[in-house]
């Protein structure tokens, strides 16, 4: 199913080649998947010497499961199939997630969710995947979030989880669920390797290396946010604090915007002006030192950029990040594609909602 999903539908013999397992093996396996209605024959193709081969294809159907993107100022809730396809979203937005929110929202959105559902398609729900920021408790100035917003140290997703739904449940990093989005249903196949960074409320990344993304020992590589760049006053900070969407909304509250389009869908930003400009020009500076940095450990193929906004904001700073890398020293490094990301501000509630597909399936 793995060879299938990469590559698409292929016959048993192509299959056979390609895992060396003998074709009556290939055909055993074929016949299960079939019967248990994850794939199905396609239209033979023809042109060749001998009989039409039959691809074999994945049903989009044959297994769905919900996705929930934790966010800093909004939750989104999906339900995806085998193939990438949501076919049913919901998203609510707050000035910081409280665990009681968080759940309730969890608990009715699925309900909801499943309602518009055929009997057969909620059968085959297979579980709920959570994609959460790590360490979301420690950035309560940052949000203007109460002291008791640390509740979240404490909380254990399984238990509240348990207490509303027996589905199984899979945890992710947020960063690595939007890198993995991108590698599975985005430009993923083009690339052998690179590193991914995703632009939300506080910046996060992924890493893919030998066409794996990787998850790290504690679950949390590709925690690009924390990467050392120059600042405004020619200090260093984080990356997270100027490639991040809150420093943003700050700018647009302090020149009187409304900051509440900023999640509101479809995205609109043309009326940020000047302060989405100074922040695209900050972000693209930030971030190609950032790029430096991490292709200094790792020669990556490509770097990719993605984050939640609309498509031209992307274009514009991943334009502008190119340009800022060019005036930087790259001696004795090798010099990667910067390229935009194609999954956009969907990536994490995707990703979320392909942990217990990828892990059950493939």
């Amino acid at each position: 199913m793995s060879l299938i999903q990469r590559h698409g539908g292929m016959p048993g013999s192509e299959l056979a080649k390609r895992t060396d397992l003998s074709a009556q093996t290939v055909s055993n396996i074929l016949r299960k998947l079939e019967s248990d209605g994850l794939v199905r024959r396609g239209e033979p193709q023809r042109g060749k010497v001998g009989k039409p081969s039959i691809p074999m294809e994945i049903v989009p159907d044959g297994a769905l499961s919900f996705g929930l993107k934790i966010g800093r100022r909004s939750a989104d809730l999906a339900i995806m199939n085998l193939a990438g396809e949501v076919l049913g979203q919901s998203i609510v937005t707050y000035r910081y997630p409280m665990p009681d929110l968080i759940f309730a929202y969890l608990k009715e959105g699925m309900e909801k969710l499943s309602d518009a559902l055929s009997a057969t398609q909620v059968s085959r729900i297979c579980g709920i995947g959570i994609a959460a920021p790590s360490e979301i408790w420690s950035w309560v100035d940052a949000l203007g979030a109460p002291e008791d917003f640390k509740i979240w140290r404490d909380i254990d997703f399984s238990e509240e989880v348990a207490k509303f739904s027996d589905l199984p449940l899979f945890i992710e990093n947020d960063g690595t669920a939007a890198c993995r989005a991108e590698y599975i249903f985005g430009r993923g196949r083009e690339f052998h390797d690179y590193a991914y960074f995703f632009l939300g409320s506080f910046i996060g990344g992924g890493i893919v290396l030998d066409s794996k993304v990787i998850e790290g020992r504690q679950r949390n590589a590709g925690s690009l946010g924390s990467l050392p760049v120059p600042s405004a006053l020619h200090q260093e900070c984080a990356l997270l604090h100027v490639a991040s969407l809150y420093v943003l909304e700050a700018a647009v509250a302090k020149a009187g915007g409304d900051t509440n389009l900023m999640w509101a869908m479809p995205q609109d930003w043309s009326s940020f002006g000047i302060s989405l400009d100074d922040w695209i020009l900050a972000s693209a500076k930030a971030l190609a030192h950032a790029v430096r940095s991490v292709v200094s450990v790792i020669d990556f193929e490509a770097v990719m950029i993605d984050g939640a906004f609309p498509d031209d904001v992307r274009t514009r700073l991943v334009a502008q990040t190119r340009l800022e890398f060019e005036r930087l020293d790259v001696r004795g490094i090798t010099v990667p594609r910067i390229e935009q990301a194609r999954v956009g501000g969907n990536a994490r509630v995707i990703g979320a909602a392909s942990s217990p597909i990828l892990q059950q399936f493939f």
